[in-house]
């Protein structure tokens, strides 16, 4: 006999979740590079990210030293590895005028811009987890 907590994988399949799409990659078992959550999770992965995309949301077109100034605390490496990956991913655009000094200048693509809703959706689901250490709501009792 299996162990209760392995799943038999020649059982018969289960009914497609209400909640998820009916598409054949929300029925994978395994995590795979064309799963559309991973997908998500890929272009966004990295610290900072999420903060940079934050910015790209605020404006229109962002020289690389207004990004800069508008995250202090972020090296000038990061940012533009951050930079160089929403570009390989099609989430941002990268485009050089030249002259002297060339400008470089970053924007989101359309698909850029609707992780907008995506990542208020992290925001709201983040500011709704119980903080660490602290007691969850079923668990408070009133006990003396």
């Amino acid at each position: 006999m299996a162990h209760r907590t392995v799943r038999n994988v020649l059982a018969a399949p289960r009914e497609p979740h209400p909640d998820l799409p009916d598409d054949p990659r929300a029925r994978v078992i395994a995590p795979t590079p064309t799963c559309p959550v991973e997908v998500t999770l890929a272009a966004l992965r990295g610290r900072w990210t999420t903060l940079v995309v934050r910015e790209l949301l605020a404006g229109d077109v962002y020289a690389y030293s207004e990004l800069s100034t508008a995250l202090p605390e972020l090296s000038d490496k990061v940012l533009s590895e951050r930079l160089a990956q929403l570009v390989d991913v099609g989430v941002a655009r990268r485009t050089r005028t030249p002259g002297w000094p060339p400008t470089v200048r970053y924007e989101l693509t359309p698909h850029g811009r609707e992780l907008g809703p995506v990542l208020q959706a992290l925001w709201d689901w983040g500011a709704a987890a119980p903080v660490p250490g602290e007691p969850r709501e079923e668990e408070e009792t009133d006990a003396p």
